[in-house]
């Protein structure tokens, strides 16, 4: 069936998810038609605020309104896996922020829901939107990279105080931020993964997911290439900046992440003398991938003032000026008729890492194999 030209979009969850409200209001091929949360008071202030008329306080009954072509789901992660498959169920395409869901069989109902249903699903992951990913890409597709050899990702995070499911939550189980990354730029999947746990968190916080690691350290075999990456992650009880880094290692150039979030990146330059091997440089934003009405968003939050916005974003340096490239990714897709990136088997095996690295570390760095959601499409 053919794509609508304009796509109707309800935003679900309006805490992080407002900050995509005003990217649908001015991208070409969308319209920004209803808002959904179940806090009426802060719907209608919303609601008020972006002039959005359409707004639920139930999501069961946003999905029975047949004029909206796509859900944005930015509710809390418990509640990912099962909306995404009543969306698509109810027969409405998704794009869902991370992760995916919280165990391999929740990824696997998703992906089953695709294929049976014909519909899209995009997970919005942010770090492979990012301006210095994208960078990294750049460089990697005009083959100034070389030979790519090794990469490497952290996500580390305090989340104290943060929303209720969060304390104690294993490290790994939220995973994509640095998994994304090292998978995306070579668009492979991962074939198995080896995790170790390190150190303890606080003994008050163990009993929420009988989880006591401090970090979680994992490598990553790529399922198509000679690759493997590095990821680790920290959530509680470990001093460290905010940071999302993802560092690539090639033949001809590697890209490290700066050590103080606002530094330049450096990119080594092999065969140069030693000293000049090393080089500082300011990641370009890449605003001109996009349309121009949406091209303001790389650069600065969209929701509100600065002194009000969402935790994430603040912490998350801006995430990179990913969110109108996101919105652009899943609404480019569905009026051309073509796959998004990452799709449901991609983000699939993205937010497996994170889940079976988790249980590998339960098991003392036990290699466990990714399930091959591909296996289950039917011919």
């Amino acid at each position: 069936m053919m794509q609508k030209k304009v796509i109707n979009v309800a935003i679900v969850g309006l805490g992080f998810g407002a900050e995509f409200i005003p990217i649908y209001q001015k991208h070409p091929n969308a319209n920004m038609y209803a808002i959904c949360q179940r806090n009426p008071e802060k719907l209608n202030e919303i609601g008020d605020h972006f002039s959005i008329e359409k707004r639920f306080d139930n999501y069961d009954e946003l999905l029975k309104d047949p004029e909206i072509d796509a859900v944005h789901i930015n509710t809390p992660i418990p509640n990912h896996a099962e909306q995404s498959i009543k969306a698509l169920r109810a027969g409405k395409h998704v794009a869902c922020t991370v992760p995916m869901a919280t165990t391999v069989e929740e990824c696997r109902q998703i992906v089953e829901a695709v294929e049976e249903t014909g519909l899209t699903y995009m997970m919005m992951e942010t770090v492979v939107y990012a301006r210095e990913f994208l960078f990294m890409k750049d460089l990697y597709e005009k083959g100034e990279l070389g030979k790519v050899q090794f990469l490497k990702a952290s996500h580390q995070q305090d989340m104290e105080g943060w929303p209720s499911y969060w304390p104690g939550l294993p490290p790994m189980h939220y995973a994509t931020h640095c998994v994304g990354p090292v998978l995306a730029l070579t668009r492979d999947e991962a074939e198995y993964v080896s995790c170790f746990g390190s150190g303890t968190i606080d003994e008050s916080l163990h009993h929420y997911y009988n989880s006591p690691f401090a970090v979680e350290s994992a490598h990553v075999r790529f399922r198509s290439s000679d690759l493997t990456a590095h990821v680790y992650r920290s959530l509680f009880d470990t001093a460290r900046q905010y940071r999302e880094s993802f560092e690539v290692y090639g033949s001809k150039k590697a890209v490290e992440w700066p050590l103080i979030e606002g530094e330049p990146l450096v990119v080594h330059t092999a065969k140069k003398p030693e000293p000049e091997i090393p080089e500082r440089v300011e990641c370009p934003d890449f605003a001109h991938l996009l349309p121009p009405e949406i091209q303001a968003f790389t650069t600065g939050g969209v929701y509100d003032e600065d002194s009000n916005q969402h935790l994430s974003f603040t912490q998350g340096a801006g995430h990179g000026g990913s969110h109108p490239h996101l919105v652009h990714e899943f609404v480019s897709a569905l009026v051309e008729g073509r796959e998004p990136f990452p799709n449901a088997v991609q983000s699939a095996n993205m937010t497996c890492v994170g889940i079976l690295a988790h249980e590998s570390a339960l098991q003392n760095g036990q290699v466990l194999k990714m399930p091959d959601f591909t296996l289950s499409k039917k011919e």
